[in-house]
């Protein structure tokens, strides 16, 4: 539902693993299903009649959609090779095997850009009788093969943007058209609520400040996110990036994601890509309340947050952050939330919280799931529990979400937009435009309710294990961290 309005982001895990096959010598071509529809990519098999086709499943909302794809695709091209990789399906690969009965060959868990090339080779060589399932990171029917490779450098795939098309769809919020870019990946903190650091075993890899300089003067587009998890952990790299951009006279509009602990303790290397042109930063906050932080385990203070808003505000910076919304909320903290977001001059974007697989959480609360349907796991929908009726969670949900909505993007913000939306209109760009009429057509009680009562066609595994402090941590791990044993 998020990105039905506020962002449609470049599919850079896809053109990542494009650049690896290009390199093993592979024709390839990229669909981009957040811009182009189903009949788009059946016309594309239809023409370019490839051997395999790769799905990638970031998100637990999409498996019912791309179980479904690859059986059309399997049903059109029998003889092809069907393989999805990506975040969520890493945690789940051999429950959606199950569930594509046939019609997904092999399961990608981890970094792809390492075992594409493998894979690729593998499946010409032993056509549907290789033994897939040897290989590090794949899984198939027949079996799970060692732990996944992890890339050895961010540095030999580049993205290779030249396989997406219609890129003038890809904008998040006023910056529109944008691209993307990652400087690092992996994240070295444990919240309890997020997968990104069970994916990555805890890692952090990094580009050189020369390759991360290129990239970026290499993008045509004027705007650029940068897709960190978490944005200049490292100060030194962060400053020799910039040196590098400053060198080369680069300028382009920034967005990025960091901590508050991480701003304040680097707010010289913020304040200088202030100037090389960083204007939008999100801020995971998560809670208003020092019982809300402890839980979420984010190892930083309500204090923190507030000294880290003052901090942005003195850059210049325009800040979204994020509350995490509790299922057990009444209706005094769906108020208390609305004064604070009114009192602030912050966008405050609310997410639901949400078990997700690879997240701890997951198992220490899937007992109280009070439905398994995987288009709810979206961090919009209530998945636990509700304290009120659901219908009036969602009611209060709506009505906090509509007075954030108004305070940004009513009369007043629509007026102070008309510049922005003007000036992008004259270079073709409406995705500005139609996020400001979006809101209520995606945000609204019936919709969200009525979403519980669809048909289930497919339902998300429970975990073996229902209390994580009952086996090892690094269990959760995707990826081992170089130098230490498979999990």
């Amino acid at each position: 539902m998020y990105s039905e309005i506020f962002l449609r982001l470049e599919p850079l895990g896809l053109e990542r693993v494009g650049a690896a096959a290009m390199a093993e010598g592979h024709q390839v071509r990229l669909v981009d299903l957040q811009v182009f529809q189903h009949d788009d990519l059946f016309r594309e098999l239809a023409e370019f009649e490839p051997e395999a086709v790769g799905f990638s499943l970031n998100y637990l909302a999409n498996v019912p959609e791309v179980i479904d794809l690859a059986k059309a695709v399997k049903s059109a091209r029998p003889g092809c090779l069907v393989f999805v990789g990506g975040h969520s399906v890493s945690f789940i690969a051999r429950h959606v095997l199950e569930q594509a009965e046939g019609a997904i060959d092999v399961i990608v868990r981890g970094d792809g850009e390492a075992i594409i090339g493998k894979l690729l080779a593998a499946a010409a060589d032993g056509g549907a009788d290789a033994p897939l399932h040897t290989l590090p990171g794949l899984v198939t029917a027949a079996g799970s093969g060692p732990a996944p490779l992890m890339s050895a450098s961010l540095e030999d795939c580049p993205p290779a943007r030249e396989l997406t098309r219609r890129r003038n769809k890809y904008f998040i919020g006023v910056l529109d058209p944008c691209a993307s870019v990652e400087f690092t990946r992996g994240c070295p903190w444990d919240c309890s609520f997020c997968s990104a650091w069970t994916f990555y075993g805890r890692s952090y890899r990094k580009v050189s400040p020369e390759h991360a300089a290129w990239e970026i003067d290499s993008i045509a587009e004027p705007n650029v996110f940068i897709v960190d998890d978490v944005a200049f952990i490292r100060p030194e790299h962060g400053d020799a990036i910039a040196a590098e951009l400053e060198r080369r006279k680069v300028r382009k509009h920034y967005y990025l994601e960091t901590r508050s602990d991480v701003l304040l303790r680097n707010t010289e290397v913020f304040r200088r890509w202030r100037r090389l042109g960083l204007e939008y930063m999100f801020l995971g906050m998560e809670a208003l309340d020092e019982q809300g932080l402890a839980a979420y385990r984010k190892r930083v203070s309500v204090d923190e947050n507030m000294q880290a808003l003052e901090t942005a505000r003195d850059l210049g910076l325009t800040v979204a952050v994020n509350l995490i919304v509790d299922p057990a909320w009444d209706h005094e903290q769906f108020e208390a939330v609305r004064a604070f977001a009114l009192s602030v001059p912050e966008i405050v974007h609310l997410s639901v919280m949400t078990p997700y697989p690879g997240t701890e959480i997951w198992h220490t609360e899937s007992k109280k799931l009070t439905t398994l349907d995987y288009r709810l796991f979206d961090i919009q929908h209530a998945v636990l529990p509700t304290t009120l009726p659901l219908r009036e969670f969602y009611r209060e949900l709506v009505a906090t979400q509509g007075v954030i909505n108004r305070k940004h993007l009513g009369l007043a913000g629509l007026a102070g937009a008309a510049a922005i939306t003007g000036r992008l209109l004259l270079r073709g760009q409406t995705n500005f435009l139609r996020m400001l009429t979006r809101f209520n057509r995606v945000y609204n009680t019936d919709r969200q309710y009525g979403d519980h009562c669809r048909e289930v066609p497919y339902q998300l595994p429970l975990p073996d294990h229902h209390e994580v402090g009952a086996r090892n941590r690094a269990d959760l791990y995707i990826h081992s961290r170089p130098g230490r044993g498979a999990s």
